[in-house]
C-alpha cells in the first residue's frame, strides 16, 4: 500500500490558505484527486473533515549549481506533486496534532 500523503505544508502563504479551508499537502507523484479526496477525509476521519474540492500541480525540479575548486558540479531538486484540499465551510483540521493514531 503507498502512502499518498506525504507532508503538510506549512509555509507562510500555505498558513494563510488555511484560514479559508484550504490545506496544502506534499503528496505522492501518482495520486489521484479522489485517492487524496478519500486518504484525507480517512486521516483526519476524528475531526469530521470532509473534502469538498481538491486542486493538484506538479512542481518541476530546478537546476542547482555547486562550485568547487576543480569543477561545476550539476544537480537539480526533486519533482513533486502538491494538493490543495479545500474543506466544508465551517470544518477545519488540525495539521499540528503530533499524536499517532
Amino acid at each position: 500500500m503507498k502512502t499518498i500523503l506525504k507532508k503538510p505544508v506549512i509555509t507562510e502563504k500555505a498558513t494563510a490558505m488555511n484560514e479559508n479551508g484550504v490545506y496544502v499537502f506534499i503528496v505522492d507523484k501518482k495520486a489521484t484527486k479522489a485517492e487524496i479526496k478519500t486518504a484525507v477525509e480517512k486521516m483526519y476521519a476524528d475531526q469530521d473533515a470532509k473534502v469538498v474540492k481538491v486542486r493538484t500541480a506538479i512542481i518541476f525540479g530546478k537546476p542547482k549549481y555547486r562550485y568547487l575548486k576543480t569543477a561545476i558540479t550539476k544537480g537539480h531538486t526533486s519533482t513533486y506533486k502538491k494538493a490543495f484540499v479545500q474543506l466544508e465551510k465551517g470544518s477545519a483540521i488540525d495539521i499540528f496534532d503530533t499524536e499517532e493514531a
